[in-house]
């Protein structure tokens, strides 16, 4: 009996571990894991913790029916070709600030405060390979514009 308490004791404790050593790394809503994304702009480095949208259902997915993102948030949204880019706020309850970012990871064009539940197409207004959702508003506070840098390793290196 003591040697079943004993492993029953270390197995509560091995489990009461690893539950603390994922306490640390970011995870979305629904529990995917968020990855490190850089804004540099006139006024410094900005950090988000971002969801990767990199597939067709990810990607008509986004943000609908989403809570407001939070200031560190966003979504990146990865296309495997360069083009002309265009989205919608369709089934989106906040607004957004749309980044269209071409493959070196440089702002091509930002659409502020796009309008919630809007049908609407939002160009991108030259090729984009990536495009980066942020909280309605954010793109101000960062000092976010186009020529600015996006680091991620989805964005080659010049």
């Amino acid at each position: 009996m003591m040697v079943r308490r004993g492993f029953l004791a270390g197995l509560a404790g091995l489990v009461l571990l690893a539950g603390c050593a994922g306490a640390g790394s970011a995870q979305g809503p629904n529990g995917e894991p968020l990855e490190r994304l850089t804004v540099t702009t006139s006024t410094g480095e900005h950090q988000f913790m971002v969801e990767i949208a990199d597939d067709d259902a990810e990607r008509q997915r986004g943000l609908m029916h989403r809570e407001p993102l939070a200031d560190d948030r966003g979504m990146l949204f990865q296309f495997p070709d360069v083009a002309e880019r265009g989205f919608w706020m369709h089934n989106t309850p906040s607004p957004l600030d749309i980044i269209y970012i071409d493959p070196y990871g440089r702002i091509v064009s930002i659409a502020k405060n796009a309008t919630p539940n809007s049908d609407a197409i939002i160009p991108s207004n030259g090729p984009a390979m990536g495009v980066l959702e942020l909280r309605g508003g954010r793109a101000d506070e960062i000092g976010a514009r186009p020529g600015d840098k996006v680091r991620h390793p989805f964005f080659a290196a010049e």
